[in-house]
């Protein structure tokens, strides 16, 4: 679990303990994670989740430590990568640092980790990666361009993943998800945002359905099916 001290990530790893799976939560903030690893272990009152302190921006060391991982824990079955940075950009902000860490993080963090997962899944005809993309990547906005570009490229490496696994058995789900209540979106005031709880109970279930894309909630299929189809002469006028 890439993005486990909190939030979705967070969440789907308790989950995922509380039905009596190892689970290997990374994370970069390292009290922040002995913390939530802790209070799943006590839920559970097994030792089920362990601490992987890793920055998912530091790319070079998926490999190693995926290796790790499997040493310590057993062999890796499923990943979720959930790991992901929206900083704020005001709208006359053209900052290289910010949108550096974005594109580092959300995209090629994913494609570092999916990589490594790949190529396990494909030796042993078997295993799932599940990545956590966004709404966000299906038009782009004036709002945050970097991010949205980011996951763009998240959810267009998915989706070539998946091209390329599935005649192999191994499945690869890209979550969309919608507004959800985050650590990285508070303060935000989103209308009709979901827990992440519940944001995390419907990835498993798109999981367990072998879905290859799933929108969290659904509802946000219909309503991006809507905005993909704006014109761009009218969008571009829109504050979305």
């Amino acid at each position: 679990m890439v993005g486990a001290s909190s939030g979705i990530g967070l969440a789907v790893a308790r989950r995922l303990a509380l039905a009596g799976r190892k689970v290997a939560m990374l994370a970069r903030r390292e009290a922040e994670l002995a913390a939530q690893v802790a209070l799943v272990n006590d839920v559970t009152k097994k030792q089920l989740a362990f601490a992987y302190v890793h920055d998912a921006a530091v790319t070079g060391e998926a490999e190693a430590l995926f290796q790790r991982i499997e040493q310590e824990l057993g062999p890796v079955d499923e990943v979720h990568f959930v790991a992901g940075v929206m900083p704020p950009v005001a709208l006359d902000e053209f900052d290289l640092q910010k949108d550096t860490v974005q594109v580092q993080v959300n995209m090629l963090g994913c494609i570092a980790w999916g990589n490594a997962a790949a190529r396990r899944f494909l030796a042993r005809k078997g295993g799932c990666f599940v990545g956590v993309s966004s709404v966000a990547q299906d038009r782009g906005r004036i709002g945050r361009p970097v991010y949205n570009a980011s996951k763009a490229g998240m959810d267009t490496y998915l989706e070539a993943l998946r091209n390329r696994l599935w005649r192999h058995g191994v499945q690869v789900t890209t979550i969309r998800p919608g507004f959800v209540e985050t650590p990285m979106t508070a303060g935000l005031r989103l209308k009709g945002a979901i827990p992440a709880d519940q944001a995390a109970a419907r990835i498993l279930k798109a999981r367990d359905r072998k879905k290859p894309i799933s929108y969290v909630p659904g509802k946000w299929r219909l309503i991006m099916f809507v905005i993909r189809n704006i014109p761009s002469f009218v969008f571009r006028r829109l504050s979305l």
